[in-house]
């Protein structure tokens, strides 16, 4: 992979120990359009983030000389790009653990290349509506008016309650952006609430109730299991 940017391409990081990730990321990347750099430690990974300010960083849990969540840390006291977590199948806690610590999204390892592209497109759109003023927030029939905190469905308004309406908005304003179950009810509800799931699983199902063609097979609201929720609007 390339050490040094072109400028003409967006920059994505690939922090990985392992040899064939690369291989695979490497060609998989450019034929996306990007240009791929590559650390393969953390201490490496925390030295590339800042000397090129890379669009966004793939980031490995499983690294030999620092703990993933370590590097994500130290990382976020400087860097504001997108983070996209790799993580193995068995390390869930270890995702909840990034993701309350600032991680945009993450991927299941084994992975395909397409998810894990989407999800990089969809993290990269997101750190970039979080700089743009903000706007109405549509998907499908659903429009969120933020200014007149408004919530319609097919030009109906929706009656929502303040504690519905700010659990929707902290989904909303993350953009298809997986927030933790952790995150909802500490923002929502206070920190004392922050292991109080039960809270959350009621909200959703009132929200997916009133917004939902079919909330028993939601496309708005979706379920991340054992981690949390995310909100599809027409961008993610």
């Amino acid at each position: 992979m390339s050490s040094l940017g072109t400028g003409a391409r967006q920059r994505i990081l690939v922090i990985d120990d392992e040899p064939q990730i690369h291989r695979f990321l490497g060609p998989a990347l450019e034929a996306a359009g990007y240009e791929p750099l590559r650390a393969d430690g953390g201490q490496e990974g925390l030295r590339a983030i800042a000397l090129w300010s890379p669009d966004a960083v793939v980031l490995d849990l499983g690294l030999p000389d620092m703990d993933g969540k370590d590097v994500l840390e130290k990382a976020r006291a400087f860097y504001d790009g997108p983070i996209l977590i790799l993580s193995a199948r068995d390390r869930e806690i270890e995702k909840i653990e990034a993701l309350d610590r600032g991680a945009n999204d993450y991927v299941e390892k084994p992975f395909g290349v397409g998810e894990l592209l989407a999800r990089l497109r969809a993290a990269m759109r997101q750190a970039g509506r979080a700089q743009a003023p903000s706007g109405p927030i549509r998907a499908g029939d659903v429009e969120i008016d933020l200014d007149k905190r408004r919530v319609t469905r097919a030009g109906e308004a929706v009656k929502l309650s303040p504690r519905e309406y700010d659990v929707l908005i902290r989904l909303a304003l993350g953009h298809g952006k997986v927030l933790t179950h952790k995150e909802l009810l500490t923002a929502v509800w206070g920190p004392a609430h922050a292991r109080d799931t039960q809270y959350l699983r009621v909200f959703i199902g009132q929200l997916r109730q009133k917004l939902e063609a079919d909330p028993a097979s939601p496309k708005l609201l979706r379920t991340e299991p054992g981690v949390g929720y995310r909100f599809v609007d027409d961008a993610s």
